[in-house]
């Protein structure tokens, strides 16, 4: 009688998929997702949070080896990649991974792209490594996915499940790179990163900057990990369902390893990740096109009389509770969160794909029109839509006019997922906007050149190289 075959670890199952061969259509989602990234990255050089970082990161004086964005001379692979993480989740306006609802891109790309300068690494290669730390990064967020509540677990229990499941993606993409795509290494790499994971959401509710933080810190534990696996250092192969391991600590009993290994290698979880098109919280961005799409049918924000912005239950508390604070926001941060502001601003109009960064400064968060506005807009959970709820954030939009007049729209997927995925042309708008009065105009072209192509590039160093402008233009430290 033979012996039973042995059922791999979450580790060591993720590690098989992490060393081998991936899909084309997987891997050529990954440029798009590489020149978000690096765009928002450098228009959050100008946040005073950024300067702080990049200041600090230099004065640590570490090996160059790669690029941080804004920063001369360049930095060790960690440091690198803790800038760049940093920057990359500072704007809330990187991507989003649905129904998990983390941002996976924002710790994986600055890792792997710091590793691949570490490493002298091609795009091609580069690109396949990034295709692997998403998936493993969302897969380990399905993990804490609760199918009946619709919610991350990990968020409720006041954990950052982007920054814990970012460390260990962010791993598997950096040791694949430093390994050459050895199944050990990754596994080891993650088994280490498994003890950096961390980031609880407090600031969320209470306030502070911290957060903008939590990517840097995966991405740096994520190199750090796998440069240390390459050294010899090895981790449990049950770091994540063990006894002791990540799923008990961070999830209690409600740790799901099926969710986490469901299909794996033949279904690319990845593919659900949703790029943002306006730069809010993702709750409010079905309201912002149902507003846009009232305005493009006539309606004019003067002559609105009351509005009623639905939603599925569960994100009221983000963007609507309590609705008189969420109708006078203080700071264009605070605007960021706020189903009443995103609405005033979608009817006022906007930059950007509909709106843009600078519909959100303090100035116009708080200017009078707006609040005007912005205090006939009721923010309500819609019971019909939580069936839809975590795989899309629908709303519906209601309003009435000064003469009488009701109008409505629907909105039930979000723009910028699989279902309604932004263009060629809208994604390199996004990066122009976000980079424009940071780079010379050239180098935007530069830019936007090497990194819709960034797949076929030779040297990922030579495409980040017109970033180096960045740290003249905005007076940093060198």
């Amino acid at each position: 009688m033979s012996a039973p075959v042995a059922t791999p670890t979450v580790i060591e199952a993720l590690a098989s998929m992490a060393a081998g061969p991936l899909p084309s259509d997987v891997v050529a989602a990954v440029p798009s997702r590489v020149m978000d990234i690096v765009g928002i990255a450098a228009r959050a050089t100008t946040l005073d949070t950024s300067t702080a970082v990049i200041g600090f990161s230099i004065d640590q004086q570490t090996a160059k080896r790669a690029t941080a964005i804004g920063a001369e001379p360049a930095m060790s692979a960690a440091e690198a990649a803790f800038v760049n993480g940093v920057l990359a989740h500072s704007l809330d306006y990187d991507d989003t991974h649905l129904p998990s609802i983390l941002h996976p891109s924002a710790s994986v790309v600055p890792a792997a792209l710091a590793t691949a300068e570490h490493v002298g690494a091609d795009g091609a290669s580069t690109a396949s490594a990034i295709a692997i730390g998403l998936e493993v990064a969302v897969r380990l967020g399905m993990g804490g996915y609760d199918i009946a509540g619709r919610q991350s677990v990990y968020f409720e229990r006041g954990q950052h499940a982007t920054s814990i499941c970012g460390a260990i993606g962010s791993a598997a993409a950096s040791a694949r790179l430093l390994s050459g795509g050895s199944e050990a290494a990754i596994g080891h790499a993650m088994g280490i990163a498994a003890s950096m994971a961390s980031g609880i959401i407090e600031a969320n509710r209470a306030g502070g900057t911290v957060k903008r933080l939590h990517c840097g810190w995966a991405a740096r534990s994520g190199v750090t990990a796998a440069q240390l696996a390459m050294a010899g250092l090895t981790g449990p192969p049950t770091a994540i369902e063990g006894r002791f391991g990540l799923f008990t600590a961070f999830l209690g009993e409600n740790g799901n390893v099926e969710a986490t290994v469901d299909r794996i290698g033949e279904h690319w979880e990845s593919q659900r990740i949703f790029i943002k098109p306006y730069p809010a919280n993702h709750f409010t961005h079905t309201g912002i096109d149902a507003a846009i799409a009232l305005r493009e049918t006539g309606v004019r924000a003067d002559d609105v009389a009351s509005a009623t912005l639905m939603v599925a239950a569960p994100t009221v508390r983000t963007i609507g509770d309590p609705i008189a604070t969420k109708q006078c926001p203080e700071t264009g941060y605070q605007a960021q969160f706020s189903g009443p502001y995103t609405v005033a601003a979608a009817l006022i109009g906007g930059g950007g794909l509909g709106l843009g960064l600078a519909d959100f400064t303090d100035a116009m968060a708080t200017a009078p029109d707006r609040r005007e506005l912005m205090a006939k807009v009721d923010v309500v959970g819609d019971e019909t839509l939580n069936d839809i709820y975590p795989f899309q954030f629908p709303c519906r939009l209601h309003i009435t006019t000064t003469d009488g007049s009701q109008h409505r729209q629907d909105v039930l997927t979000n723009r910028g997922g699989p279902e309604r995925p932004l263009s060629v042309d809208e994604l390199a708008r996004k990066f122009s906007d976000n980079v424009e009065g940071l780079v010379p105009p050239s180098a935007i072209e530069q830019l936007t050149d090497g990194l819709a192509s960034f797949g076929t590039a030779r040297s990922v160093t030579d495409v980040l190289a017109p970033l180096a402008d960045i740290t003249t233009r905005i007076g940093l430290p060198s």
